[in-house]
């Protein structure tokens, strides 16, 4: 059966169930909706291609809207079940169910609170990283700045900076927001880091 014949098939069914819900007849539908009963009959039983014109009088003479005649769609399960990955230390929660959405990622991770100790020299990469600290005073080189941001405080930079963060006084958790080429680097490439 083709895509269009199971929409017909469905709206039709969809049709009867509402006029029989409501206790009409066809005679009774068809006066409502200014249509010939023996049309609204073969529309009913697929001996007539249903027209999108006759989905708007069909609607009124029933009380409904038209949407309420067409398939239901079914939605997706938009929950998304992130598992956590370790890297360079960090736990890292995906937080899109279908990889980057507009070339960004966003994840949830977790810097341990023995991340206190930055490499001797600072990444720098193409991206733009986007961190928002939930929790714990994440430590952040910026170039030659030091920072320390706190719960409800947020960041962002061109990762052409050189940079680093990590822990302040015990483990950190943070939102963040990668650019495409900052996640490739830090999550894809092998022996990557996160600056």
């Amino acid at each position: 059966m083709a895509k269009d014949d199971n929409f017909d098939a469905s709206v039709r069914s969809r049709l009867r169930e509402l006029r029989r819900d409501q206790g009409l007849t066809l005679e009774e539908l068809a006066a409502r909706a200014s249509i010939d009963p023996s049309t609204l009959s073969r529309l009913e039983s697929g001996k007539r291609r249903l027209a999108l014109d006759h989905l708007p009088s069909l609607a009124d003479a029933l009380g409904v809207r038209v949407d309420d005649l067409l398939p239901r769609r079914r939605v997706r399960d938009p929950r998304v079940r992130p598992e956590p990955r370790e890297y360079d230390g960090l736990t890292v929660w995906p937080l899109a169910g279908r990889g980057a959405a507009n070339g960004l990622e966003a994840m949830k991770m977790r810097t341990p609170a023995a991340r206190t100790r930055p490499p001797e020299e600072l990444p720098v990469h193409e991206g733009h990283h986007w961190f928002y600290v939930l929790d714990g005073t994440m430590r952040l080189l910026l170039g030659e700045e030091d920072f320390q941001v706190r719960p409800g405080e947020a960041v962002e930079f061109s990762t052409w900076t050189p940079h680093w963060f990590g822990a302040v006084d015990g483990p950190v958790e943070i939102l963040a927001i990668l650019g495409p080429e900052g996640e490739r680097i830090h999550f894809h490439e092998p022996g990557g880091r996160l600056g």
